[in-house]
Order: structure tokens, then sequence, then C-alpha cells
């Protein structure tokens, strides 16, 4: 199987399996001496891990991460970085029914086509839990951002659950670690609440979107052709589990705007260039303006649901299906760290390549 890979500076290879002893990763190109310890990545895999409130999975995995290589004495070497999380809660059975049927809106039938064999427990390779390891390599990346640039910050939020969307004017990052789903609007969390609670007294799902901000990334960065800073983004949210869509700055309501309005003029102040804007969600021509990067994706609703659906099986009979085990009614509150992790991955192998062409 190939594509398990991402990066190229800083670059990361993860594997194992929802229903595995283990999941990984290792990471390769990270500086040496720059301050390393598990207690500097286990903060963002609590952030992301199951069971923590009704709205997640109960699935429950304390997501303890172990750094086998490349570190001595607190730092990095320079070699690479191997990482490891056991798998705890398993509960293989739950899918036992499902060993021969294809489960409508996940990769079950097309995993299934491409290599003829498929792990049907939680999915295997395809499962959400692949991104714990994500999850792990940003922190790794955060911590050589941290180490080369001054204030940095990638923040993420929901600011969309099943239509509802949140009220700008209500925005407040301090209240991300308020309420379960990292929403910046205390108001629309308390919608959202009744809804998901609906929606799984009903037996469904619902669908979010994610807002991805990182502020304090220098102007400049990124390349003008095939690997532009937003095109690299774009992949790499588009990568995560469930995402559907990606947007850049107003994405698709710049093509509802005129040139003028969508145009970030420019002025001098305090000796230094200016945006009046930001519609172009800090990237020009793939190169980063030094304003704070914005990106959305959404997340389709969680295809595991308790709700009865047509569909066929491996030897080419109709059937129906129920899925049945742990799932989250709403995946796109636990997809708030990692897509963190996905901006802290492709800023920190923007700014090593970056260093190596042109210095910094």
């Amino acid at each position: 199987m190939a594509g398990n890979a991402f990066g190229q500076a800083f670059r990361i290879v993860t594997w194992g399996e929802s229903h595995g002893p283990s999941i990984g990763c290792t990471i390769d190109g990270v500086p040496p001496r720059i301050p390393l310890s598990e207690a500097d990545i286990q903060p963002d895999l609590d952030r992301r891990k199951p069971g923590q409130s009704r709205y997640t999975t109960q699935r429950r995995e304390d997501d303890l991460v172990r750094i086998l290589s490349g570190t001595f004495e607190g730092a990095t070497t320079g070699t690479p970085i191997a990482l490891e999380i056991q798998n705890a809660d398993q509960r293989s059975k739950d899918y036992s029914e499902i060993a021969d049927k294809f489960r409508p809106g996940h990769a079950d039938y097309t995993y299934w086509t491409k290599y003829g064999i498929r792990d049907y427990r939680g999915g295997g390779r395809s499962s959400a839990r692949e991104t714990a390891m994500r999850v792990a390599a940003g922190a790794v990346a955060r911590q050589v951002l941290d180490h080369l640039l001054d204030g940095i910050a990638i923040r993420a939020a929901l600011v969309e659950m099943g239509g509802d969307i949140v009220d700008r004017a209500n925005w407040d990052w301090a209240q991300l670690e308020a309420n379960p789903f990292f929403c910046p609007d205390p108001s629309a969390a308390e919608r959202w609440a009744a809804q998901l609670d609906a929606a799984r007294r009903n037996g469904s799902s619902l669908g979010a979107v994610v807002e991805v901000v990182a502020e304090g990334f220098p102007a400049g960065l990124g390349e003008p052709v095939y690997d532009k800073l937003d095109a690299d983004l774009a992949k790499a949210m588009m990568s995560i589990n469930a995402v559907k869509g990606v947007e850049i700055g107003d994405g698709f309501a710049a093509a509802r705007l005129s040139g003028e309005d969508n145009a970030d003029e420019m002025r001098m102040q305090k000796g230094r260039i200016s945006f009046l804007s930001n519609h172009a969600g800090g990237v020009l021509g793939g190169l980063s303006t030094g304003q704070p990067l914005v990106v959305r994706f959404a997340v389709k609703p969680t295809s595991s649901i308790l709700k009865p659906k047509r569909t066929v099986d491996r030897f080419g009979q109709d059937a129906e299906i129920v899925t049945k085990g742990r799932h989250d009614p709403c995946v796109g509150i636990r997809a708030i760290p990692v897509g963190e992790a996905m901006m802290a991955l492709v800023l920190a192998d923007h700014l090593l390549r970056h260093r190596a062409q042109i210095g910094l």
C-alpha cells in the first residue's frame, strides 16, 4: 500500500490499524537540539482521544504516546523519531455481522475492490484511529515551529454543525475549552448540544465545518507552482477521514464578490506593509502573506449509524445493514486537533524547505 507518507523536508510515515496491537509513526527531518519529550506530545493527544463526553465515541483509549527513537537527554538528535501508541479497547465482535457486507458511506467496497481483502474490524487502515498519529506528529511539528519562529499560534474551532453556523460577533477563542464542541460561540454550543442529543436518540449523526487558523507565520514561504502553500494545506485537510470539502480564506464565497471587494488592499503602517482585509486567507500565489492562514474543511455526517440501510454483500446479494459499535455522532468534534496537526505539519515542512533553499 502506497500513500502512507506526508511531507518533504519534514516527513512522516504512519502505520497501524484500528484493531491492531498498536499504531505509530516515523518522523524524518526534525532538526537536532529541539526540546522534546512525551509531555510535549500528550496534551494534543488528550484533546483528540475518544470518550471525553457523550458527544464522542465511548471507546476508551488512553492514547499514551512513547518516543522510541530520535531523542537524547530530552532533545532531538536529528535522527528519525519513532512514536507508538498501544491500542487497548477494541471490540472486534461489534463488527462480526458486517464481515461480508459493505457499509454505505464507508471505504469498505472501494478498499475491497482495490485490494481484494479488508479488515472489517473498525475499518482497519481506513479508520479514523489513524489520525491519532497525525496529532502526535503534529505536536512534534509544533515544537519545531516554536523553536524556529517567535509567536506562532495554531488553533481550530467548530464553526458549523448540522447546518447551524456560529455567530462570529460572539467569537471567543477562550470558549473552545469551555464546551465539548471546541466552539467559539457559547450560544451555538448550547444549540448544538440539543441538536446532537436529538440526532443520537434518532440513531443518526450530523456533519460539521472546522476552521483552522495559524497566526505568526512569516510572509514569503511556500512555492509558486505545484507545491503552493494553499495547495498543500488543501491536500492535508482533504486527507483527513470524512472530509469532503476544503476552502482557503473566503473560499467559494470569493466567487460571489467583485474584484474590488475581493482584493486585499495594502497600506504602510508603522513602517511595514499591512493588509486591510484577508479574503485570500493568508496566501497569494502559493506564498504566505504574513496574515493569518485560514482554512476550513467540511466533515460529512458519521456513516456508522443505527438506522438500517440498504447495501450489498461481497457475494453480490442485496442486504440490509445496521452498524453497531461505538461511534462519534459528529466526527467533526474530534477533527479539531487533527486539523491543527495537519496545519502544523504543512507549516513545519514549508519552513524547513524555505530554510534549505533561501535561509531564514
